[in-house]
């Protein structure tokens, strides 16, 4: 959590616009060094009781009409979306062009993700709002993006300690941290992805550009030759 909100704090100070919303998860105040006038807190269906909540609605069907936000964050929303797909792309839609979007999971990949496969697995009644439901792979959260038109910006990793229940290992460990930053980033237990909506544009060509161009009903079209078979036919003798 520290983690997330010091890199929070670095992506996302100087993204300027008006209107910014972090979609759940208040333990982590994603927005409060950035400077955007009009700063939403929304509840998710999956969240539990938050304190002071701007709005509530759901993952799926986001209240705003296109092109609506500068900026979205995702603290753990998509792994813990009922449809993350549908998520993205309500993000995607409400995203005005060029908008950011930021977005935190747990990778699978790493000690922190089989941890979860395994107490998932060990309690299969479990709440799904106690616990992320499933973890996304980072690279899979990259095809997905890059499907609705975002260009991923940053990408970055973290946790490569695993999760002891004693304090006194999780310092003996401590020397995992390091080495998996240097040889191994891609293991790590938390990653971050910023990504920037892209809208391909056309370009408009000038009046006297257009009127450069040949229409093909201007074409000249070359006449054909008519065979005639009595010009054809050899002078009959009188």
């Amino acid at each position: 959590m520290r983690w997330e909100r010091a890199q929070a704090e670095v992506c996302l100070t100087d993204v300027f616009g008006y209107h910014a919303l972090q979609a759940g998860w208040s333990q982590v105040d994603a927005l409060d060094g950035n400077r955007m006038p009009h700063r939403w807190l929304a509840r998710m269906e999956f969240d539990g009781p938050m304190p002071g909540p701007d709005l509530a609605f759901d993952s799926r069907a986001w209240p705003w009409p296109a092109d609506a936000l500068d900026l979205v964050v995702l603290p753990h929303t998509l792994e813990r979306s009922a449809d993350p797909h549908a998520c993205l792309r309500e993000v995607e839609r409400v995203l005005i062009p060029e908008g950011q979007l930021l977005i935190t999971g747990l990778n699978p990949w790493s000690a922190w993700g089989w941890r979860l496969r395994r107490s998932q697995k060990s309690a299969p009644d479990m709440d799904p709002r106690e616990w992320p439901v499933q973890a996304i792979a980072p690279h899979r959260l990259r095809d997905w993006l890059h499907l609705l038109g975002f260009e991923i910006q940053i990408q970055r990793f973290a946790g490569w300690t695993p999760t002891w229940k004693s304090e006194r290992w999780v310092q003996r460990m401590d020397w995992v941290e390091s080495w998996g930053r240097r040889w191994c980033s891609i293991l790590g237990g938390v990653y971050l992805v910023m990504a920037t909506k892209r809208v391909p544009g056309a370009h408009l060509l000038p009046g006297k550009a257009w009127r450069k161009m040949p229409s093909r009903s201007a074409l000249v079209v070359p006449a054909a030759r008519v065979h005639d078979p009595v010009c054809a036919c050899p002078e009959s003798e009188s």
